[in-house]
């Protein structure tokens, strides 16, 4: 029984990974499609390998999904607030995906573990939530406009004196380089949220000690991710690359290189759960800014940043609300 239900919660798991693929598409190659550097089907392609990729290249993250936001529940009731924390996620991303708003598959699924934790009133570590998804939150927006707006002011004054027909096309050939290590920065702070949340669920019914993470698992999660990536999330490709800011070549490097970044500072060094949605959008912000204020359209950053702060809760009561049904329904 207990194998059934790790394999149906392995599934449920891929599945959220896949949304968070075609939901997150948009990060890693909205700029790029948007200023044409890349074509929409080969950017999905690079996006979808840069992914795979850079889901092999650490599992700090994963930890702290997995050890850091929870306590370890055990036995079946602690599958049924993995499965209820996987359902609150998907639930969100579709809807956000259907209304095309660019909100966080990070910050859902970790609503959703906090919302089912409750719900089943196991622990929740408040000041791991604190210290690894508030805080970074709160500061990874501000941090990602404040550098791509310096990038971008200093990327205008070394090419004052170039022709901007010239200094387009110099910026479509960086982007390419951008634009994939947008991807890699997605695989690895992404993928490892799922591979957490899988890990969790092997411990939590006894299959394995200690947090350590199997090679078939991050090589199913990357491959779930790189799948639903190549499906592509054009709606929320249309609102990160066309709705907030008319982007050139430059801005859209200046975007991406910020946004990776600040991916692989947190992932290496602080090991941080932090969305790529909010890094790239508060990115993309900032380069816009440079144009003039006027020059982003701020009724549509509001309705995403409305979206950014719902996200957690949101996911949190729609997972508590799934914990209860389940409980009710399979006794646990």
């Amino acid at each position: 029984m207990d194998l059934a239900a790790v394999i149906v919660i392995v599934v449920f798991a891929l599945a959220f990974d896949f949304t968070n693929g075609f939901h997150d598409a948009a990060n890693a190659i909205a700029t790029s499609v948007s200023t044409r550097a890349l074509t929409p089907r080969v950017a999905l392609v690079m996006a979808a390998v840069m992914n795979l990729i850079g889901a092999h290249l650490g599992t700090g993250v994963a930890k702290t999904v997995g050890s850091g936001i929870i306590d370890t529940p055990t036995g079946r009731g602690g599958l049924l607030v993995v499965f209820a924390a996987l359902l609150g996620a998907i639930v969100w991303n579709l809807v956000t995906w259907r209304l095309g708003l660019p909100t966080s598959s990070s910050h859902a699924l970790l609503g959703g573990l906090i919302g089912a934790a409750l719900a089943a009133t196991s622990g929740v570590q408040w000041m791991g939530v604190l210290d690894k998804v508030v805080i970074p939150m709160l500061l990874a927006p501000v941090v990602g406009f404040a550098l791509a707006y310096l990038l971008m002011v200093g990327v205008l004054w070394l090419f004052r004196h170039t022709h901007p027909r010239s200094t387009n096309r110099r910026f479509k050939l960086a982007q390419t380089v951008s634009a994939a290590a947008m991807g890699l920065g997605h695989g690895l702070q992404d993928a490892q949220k799922t591979i957490g949340v899988i890990v969790l669920a092997l411990v939590t019914v006894g299959y394995q000690d200690g947090f350590h993470v199997p090679e078939w698992v991050v090589f199913a999660v990357a491959l779930a991710m790189a799948a639903g990536t190549y499906a592509g999330g054009w709606r929320i490709i249309r609102t990160l690359g066309r709705r907030i800011v008319q982007l050139d070549p430059p801005r859209g490097f200046a975007a991406e290189a910020t946004a990776s970044a600040v991916l692989y500072t947190t992932a290496f060094v602080w090991k941080a759960p932090i969305s790529t949605t909010q890094t790239i959008t508060s990115a993309i912000l900032g380069t816009g800014a440079t144009r003039s204020l006027s020059a982003v359209r701020w009724g549509v950053a509001r309705n995403i940043a409305a979206a950014w702060v719902l996200t957690l809760p949101g996911a949190a009561v729609v997972a508590a609300a799934m914990y209860a049904i389940a409980h009710y329904v399979f006794r646990v």
